[in-house]
């Protein structure tokens, strides 16, 4: 009985966790997409958002027009998530710096789940509601636009159809299976990197 509220407990404090971090990400995202500010999905990110974010934008100030202040939040809080979740488990306190590390890089693997799930989601749309102007997926091209148009540059359109995703996916996908080994190089157990969101399949 004792496991069973142990696993509850890192279920809601992992998925509490990875929510939020979703979150923070995203607004990390949006900002360096320079995307809408003013969408209904934008604003409600900031609001969920702005109570920790803007505290810590008086200490963590932008760099280069990055919002370094997310980037250093979405890394508290997994750091925190893996904490939390460590002494919950029963593998007691990880190493606050080891914990660190692990957060960043289950960070990084999360923003490559989401863009890879992202061009997905676009690719389908544009085959069904190719003209929709739904505020998510006017949202969501914003998003993707700074990592599909460097590809597009390189890779133009042959004819109608636009191959830049395929190569997009191709890099998503040799990014994630780096950083596996980074993640395998810096002692990341198998149960904290699984704390954070993968690109399906992986």
């Amino acid at each position: 009985m004792a496991n069973t509220f142990t696993n509850i407990g890192v279920f809601l404090v992992a998925t509490i966790g990875i929510l939020y971090l979703f979150a923070v990400l995203m607004r990390f995202l949006l900002q360096l997409a320079r995307a809408d500010f003013y969408n209904p999905i934008s604003q409600g990110i900031v609001k969920v958002t702005n109570p920790l974010l803007l505290p810590l934008r008086k200490l963590v100030p932008g760099l280069f027009g990055i919002d370094m202040a997310s980037l250093v939040l979405a890394i508290l809080v997994g750091w925190v998530m893996i904490l939390a979740c460590g002494l919950l488990a029963g593998g007691g306190l990880f190493n606050p710096l080891s914990a660190l590390l692990w957060s960043f890089l289950g960070c990084i693997s999360t923003v490559i789940a989401i863009v890879f799930i992202g061009m997905l989601i676009s690719i389908i749309f544009s085959w069904i509601a190719p003209q929709s102007g739904h505020p998510a997926l006017m949202l969501l091209r914003q998003l993707l636009e700074p990592f599909c148009a460097p590809v597009r540059r390189l890779i133009p359109p042959l004819g109608v159809i636009d191959i830049s995703p395929i190569f997009v996916f191709i890099l998503l996908t040799v990014a994630d299976k780096l950083l596996v080994g980074f993640a395998q190089m810096a002692n990341m157990p198998a149960f904290v990197y699984g704390l954070f969101w993968q690109i399906p399949g992986f």
